[in-house]
């Protein structure tokens, strides 16, 4: 017997709503990187993690907010009806969720850059630090050197 069908796949409906529905919370550090290149507006990127990993680096033009602080001061740093997407240290992380949830419970439309800090390095997309801003080497595992997904 299949381990793969072994749990039918839903329905068309149902696989519709599903992964509209993970599209509507979720974007990615391909996505948010196509829309800071392009200048596109109309949504501000949040880092939630503390001042030392922020300092360790950070996406460039992101907002610096650790999720123990959005509550106080997201309304000083984040124009009401503003977009925002979260991340923090990567996968095996909750602390975009959290964020996430944080700017919701405000009232923000909010999305979480799945992966987080971490694939956006792993990328190899820029990363800004006091030093300036550079790239780390490329994990090709991640993002094979000169081979885009398209997706």
């Amino acid at each position: 017997m299949s381990q793969v069908l072994k749990v039918q796949p839903a329905a068309q409906s149902e696989a519709i709503a599903h992964f509209a529905g993970r599209l509507s919370f979720e974007t990615d550090p391909s996505d948010v990187a196509a829309d800071i290149g392009a200048g596109t507006t109309g949504w501000v990127l949040v880092d939630s993690r503390n001042q030392a990993s922020w300092d360790q680096g950070h996406v460039p033009g992101a907002i610096h907010l650790p999720t123990l602080e959005i509550e106080a001061r997201a309304a000083s740093v984040v124009p009401a009806g503003t977009a925002v997407v979260t991340y923090c240290w990567g996968p095996a992380c909750n602390g975009g969720t959290k964020a996430a949830l944080a700017f919701a419970k405000l009232g923000y439309p909010v999305k979480e850059m799945i992966g987080g800090f971490e694939y956006w390095a792993r990328e190899g997309l820029p990363i800004e630090t006091a030093d300036g801003t550079h790239r780390v080497t490329l994990d090709p595992l991640v993002a094979p050197q000169g081979i885009a997904c398209a997706c």
